[in-house]
């Protein structure tokens, strides 16, 4: 069992402060963590961490930032098909009560085309949407070939409406049912009706919905992390895609209540920590998780 992730990497700064400096301001942040980041890529390196083996066709810059995003690939056995870049993509984040504010640069003016892989070596194919023109290719690949197709949709893509009616597990957020102007149920209808036969929304604290092909709308609440706890949210919805896709390869047969379970602890697990490779979880993360904050909101 193994999976194929698409998408943008960057390289996420995090930094934890109370103030930001404008003008000729200076302040000191309380923490930092630089660490991969993107949203594929995060997942890919969040179910890679929990045992399955994980590829990953993404942008890749020759620069020194670049080498460092191959360092932590190896780090973790992800292997890494590069899409070439000029430079490196970053991301500033800046977590606060619960929130993140991010501040981005990003090159994605390709040097050369996506690699076309055999995706028939593959269970799952993953993607965020970045990469427009690999995105809907390994979409369409995967169907032909019988592999599920799962689609990160934290926002409306250039072609979303297309990789939709080759996609099988679409889990969305609210950004996603906001810019279609749509409410949560509405939008898991929306996700149906072009073919998506595991369709869900994910609301942040309030937790996930969800509907199979039967259309029967089922409520998944978010575990109850104190705010004390919760120190930085980004990431958290990556490591979640990362970690139902892991369940999943394991036990296909598994509902998808038990994928979605497992994922809202490795959710839970992530947002104690700073920054995306500090709050991948390990089984152990996930089974601490579930037995400290059972509780739902």
């Amino acid at each position: 069992m193994n999976a194929l992730f698409v998408g943008h990497s960057y390289i996420d700064m995090t930094m934890l402060t109370d103030v930001m400096p404008s003008g000729d301001d200076k302040e000191v942040a309380k923490d930092f963590a630089v660490s991969f980041g993107g949203n594929a890529v995060t997942a890919a390196f969040a179910c890679a961490k929990l045992g399955i083996p994980s590829d990953l066709l993404t942008t890749i810059s020759d620069d020194w930032l670049g080498q460092m995003f191959m360092m932590m690939a190896q780090r973790y056995n992800v292997s890494v098909y590069p899409r070439k870049v000029a430079r490196c993509s970053l991301s500033f984040v800046l977590p606060k009560a619960g929130k993140r504010a991010i501040l981005r640069a990003r090159d994605n003016a390709y040097l050369r085309p996506f690699m076309k892989l055999d995706v028939s070596c593959y269970t799952a194919v993953h993607l965020d949407g970045h990469q427009h023109d690999a995105a809907l290719y390994y979409a369409k690949a995967a169907r032909e070939a019988g592999v599920l197709v799962s689609l990160d949709g934290g926002g409306v893509r250039a072609n979303t409406e297309e990789v939709l009616h080759y996609t099988d597990v679409a889990v969305v957020a609210e950004a996603f049912c906001k810019e279609i102007k749509l409410s949560s149920k509405e939008t898991l209808q929306y996700l149906h009706e072009r073919g998506v036969k595991v369709a869900a929304v994910t609301e942040g604290e309030h937790g996930m919905i969800w509907s199979e092909e039967d259309g029967h709308v089922q409520h998944l609440a978010a575990l109850r992390v104190p705010d004390e706890k919760v120190i930085d949210t980004s990431g958290a919805g990556d490591v979640f895609h990362g970690a139902y896709l892991a369940s999943y390869l394991r036990s296909p047969s598994s509902p998808w209540a038990v994928h979605f379970d497992f994922a809202r602890a490795a959710s839970a697990h992530k947002v104690q920590h700073l920054g995306n490779e500090a709050g991948l979880p390990s089984e152990e993360d996930i089974v601490t998780a579930r037995r400290e904050f059972g509780g739902a909101r």
